[in-house]
């Protein structure tokens, strides 16, 4: 498969090493999702995320009546967010949700605010069958967390408009992974999210609408995730554009010994580290503080300008 050229520190001129960020190499840089579109050499979404499920990870089901659900999602939109994730069914081991309740989570969510908003929405599913109406309805993302457990799922996207998000998991969806291991997780992330691209592109979902996202926390442990974060410029390095699944998991808590409820601080500085190594994308649940911390990242990697320069400009300092 083709590789670009990136552009790292280390590989430049003494004098020009401190000045140039990496940047992530980018098969397709421009992206048409929805009605928005986004120059991933130049910009960073901001993932906001929304559960409609009793048993969340996060946030324990306070997103779980509609009214919440759709009233979270315009709020996250108002604070910013370019991207909003719905999901109707947990990743953590358990009883899987039937497809059709997972169908009566999502899909009236996305409805809603497809018919208010232009918002990239995502549908965090791994049903070929909730894919397919979650696209009908207004998702302009399918966000896997399986790996392409279920092999219609791709053909669904593949015969849409719609984006592919391609995660690194092993586990069968809903199952325990004990234990896990990896000779080099940076490496076998690669290779399989490698494998993964090939399958989606032979069932016919072109290269510019897939975006990988390496699985923090997922079948992985701590020293993982962190691992993961600080080498994700190797799966940046594949070209596609990276999404970083950081905010409250549980390697940031075991790292600061936090809580669920108290991992913010430790979430914006794992996005941020994403970012720096060429994440593209961040999934986040404090929309207001992702959005600052993300738009402050990209201004001092050169990628935005300032809001407004004043200080120390005039002859009075303010």
């Amino acid at each position: 498969m083709r590789t670009g050229s990136p552009t790292r520190a280390s590989t430049l001129p003494p004098s020009d090493a401190h000045a140039t960020p990496y940047l992530p190499p980018l098969r397709v840089p421009v992206r048409r999702i929805g009605a928005r579109t986004f120059d991933f050499s130049r910009q960073v979404a901001v993932m906001a995320v929304v559960n409609r499920t009793p048993d969340s990870f996060y946030d324990q089901g306070r997103t779980y009546a509609f009214d919440r659900a759709v009233d979270a999602c315009f709020e996250a939109v108002a604070l910013g967010a370019d991207w909003v994730d719905i999901g109707g069914a947990p990743f953590a081991p358990g009883e899987p949700v039937p497809v059709e309740e997972e169908l009566e989570r999502v899909v009236p969510v996305v409805e809603a605010l497809r018919a208010g908003s232009d918002v990239v929405i995502s549908v965090d599913t791994f049903h070929s069958a909730v894919a397919r109406h979650a696209i009908a309805a207004g998702a302009t993302v399918i966000n896997d967390t399986t790996g392409l457990s279920d092999p219609d799922l791709a053909p669904v996207v593949a015969a849409s408009e719609a984006t592919l998000v391609i995660t690194h998991s092993l586990a069968e969806p809903r199952r325990p992974f004990p234990r896990p291991h990896y000779d080099d997780v940076v490496a076998d992330v690669a290779a399989f999210l490698l494998d993964r691209v090939e399958r989606a592109t032979a069932a016919g979902v072109p290269e510019e609408r897939i975006i990988l996202d390496p699985g923090h926390d997922l079948n992985k442990n701590t020293l993982h995730s962190l691992e993961l974060t600080r080498r994700l410029a190797e799966i940046a390095d594949l070209g596609f554009p990276t999404l970083a699944a950081v905010s409250n998991k549980d390697f940031i808590g075991e790292t600061l010994d936090a809580p669920r409820t108290e991992r913010l601080e430790g979430s914006l500085a794992a996005a941020v580290v994403s970012i720096v190594n060429g994440a593209r994308i961040v999934r986040m649940h404090d929309v207001r503080a992702s959005v600052a911390a993300v738009r402050m990242t990209e201004a001092i990697l050169g990628l935005r300008e300032p809001a407004y320069l004043k200080h120390n400009l005039g002859d009075v300092n303010d």
